[in-house]
């Protein structure tokens, strides 16, 4: 192959590297619910606890059943994507990173509750059981959160 076949697909594979980029990065993921309250799951890639939340996702029938009526978004803790999300009452654009790093989402899964309006009703770091994270979600939903502490609601489940 001759030098100048060779630096025309390198300057082709670079190209189309950066198309698929710069594609990419055009698509910003929106966190905004559009119901009354949402759930944004914070992942990390190496986590397991993370990826067994994702299968309760998927299989748990109840556990999806709960969720109706809800939001539900995930961000990656070591992605630079960027993001359009509204907390404390005010729409800006990040990275999914500076997001989790402003939500001080340290432990996966990080489970943040919130309203349409971008208030923090509930942070909850670490993976919870189908049955208790149904309870949560009850507890989010029902607006208990206004009437009672998590912890003497969770109690009620049991």
């Amino acid at each position: 192959m001759s030098r100048f076949a060779r630096v025309l697909v390198v300057s082709l594979l670079l190209a189309v590297g950066l198309l698929g980029f710069a594609q990419e990065s055009k698509g910003k993921k929106v966190i905004i619910p559009k119901q009354k309250y949402a759930l944004l799951i914070v992942e990390s890639k190496s986590c397991i606890y993370c990826k067994q939340l994702d299968r309760d996702l998927k299989t748990d029938a109840e556990l999806q059943k709960s969720l109706e009526g809800i939001d539900l978004f995930k961000v990656l803790y070591e992605s630079y994507s960027p993001v359009v999300a509204n907390f404390g009452g005010k729409e800006f654009k990040t990275s999914e990173k500076n997001l989790v790093r402003k939500l001080r989402a340290t432990s996966f899964p990080n489970l943040i509750f919130y309203d349409k309006q971008g208030n923090i009703i509930l942070q909850i770091p670490g993976y919870l059981e189908p049955k208790h994270l149904k309870c949560v979600i009850t507890y989010v939903k029902e607006e208990s959160f206004k009437k009672i502490k998590l912890k003497d609601y969770m109690s009620k489940c049991a």
